[in-house]
């Protein structure tokens, strides 16, 4: 039993939390602008729960579905070869089980929602379990995975408002840019076996300036981040505080990456985790003070 279930932790990337986190921040972020902190904080941190567990549920069935569409790439990559549908220690059709179970839960969670909630995360499923396949027709699998990462921003606002505005939109399409930074990144980590198997990705189009392509999407994404702190009315704190997380995308994810260490990459990938947690606390600060 200690074998199978350390078997699906490995499956749905459980014991690395950067995924599922990842897909949560955008989430909060949604919920933190919609949200009117002069009312009781109790549906703010429902929501939270709920956008926390859909979060972790549908990031481990994506991992099983990612799984199974990549198992013939996986075994051809270092990196992923010992994955457990890859290595075969687990069937294909055990899998299935779990990713299914996994969205009967996520849809559980769903149902808590308004129903224009529940409608708009419905027609995102096929975003969410077709982007695997991306890597095989385009160069721009980075993008369709921060179109799919990024979606709960706009549920989240939706979720609270009953409805879709303009605001939310321009975080949505900044997220989208930030996904798309921090995955090319990350896709540093594979670049020569992708390159030898023929797979697609930003980080093999943009190898010869990887930063020039970097500054864009980052830029973009801060560019955003300043026109909701001017639609929101957001005092200087929001803006100071905001300074640090320029910094840390700027300086640290991009000036100090190294594409030709694996290592380096990794690092500067988990880091948007701590980069999610500032843009929070920069959101309240600006719907707070």
């Amino acid at each position: 039993m200690s074998q199978r279930v350390k078997i699906l932790i490995e499956l749905t990337r459980l014991n690395k939390p950067i995924g599922f986190m990842l897909l949560f921040w955008p989430c909060i972020w949604g919920l933190t602008i919609a949200y009117d902190f002069s009312v009781s904080l109790t549906t703010y941190v429902f929501h939270a729960f709920l956008f926390f567990s859909g979060s972790v549920l549908m990031r481990s069935a994506g991992c099983i579905v990612n799984d199974i569409t990549d198992r013939k790439i996986d075994v051809l990559v270092e990196r992923t070869k010992n994955r457990p549908i890859a290595s075969g220690k687990i069937s294909i059709f055990s899998a299935t089980i779990y990713s299914a179970i996994l969205c009967f839960l996520a849809f559980l969670v769903l149902i808590n929602f308004n129903k224009f909630t529940i409608y708009m995360a419905l027609i995102s499923m096929p975003m969410a379990f077709t982007y695997p396949l991306m890597k095989r027709f385009t160069y721009w699998p980075q993008l369709f995975l921060g179109i799919t990462f990024n979606y709960g921003l706009l549920l989240a606002w939706i979720s609270i408002q009953n409805q879709i505005s303009f605001l939310p939109i321009i975080f949505y399409v900044g997220a989208i840019f930030w996904t798309l930074g921090y995955d090319t990144i990350y896709g540093y980590q594979d670049i020569y076996d992708d390159e030898i198997i023929g797979v697609k990705s930003t980080s093999i189009k943009f190898k010869k300036n990887p930063k020039f392509f970097l500054y864009f999407c980052y830029s973009i994404f801060i560019f955003s981040l300043i026109i909701i702190g001017l639609l929101m009315n957001y005092k200087f704190y929001y803006y100071l505080l905001l300074s640090f997380s320029f910094v840390h995308l700027l300086y640290f994810q991009i000036h100090k990456l190294n594409t030709n260490d694996p290592l380096n990459c990794l690092n500067k990938f988990k880091s948007n985790n701590l980069l999610g947690f500032l843009i929070l606390i920069n959101l309240l600060v600006g719907k707070t003070i």
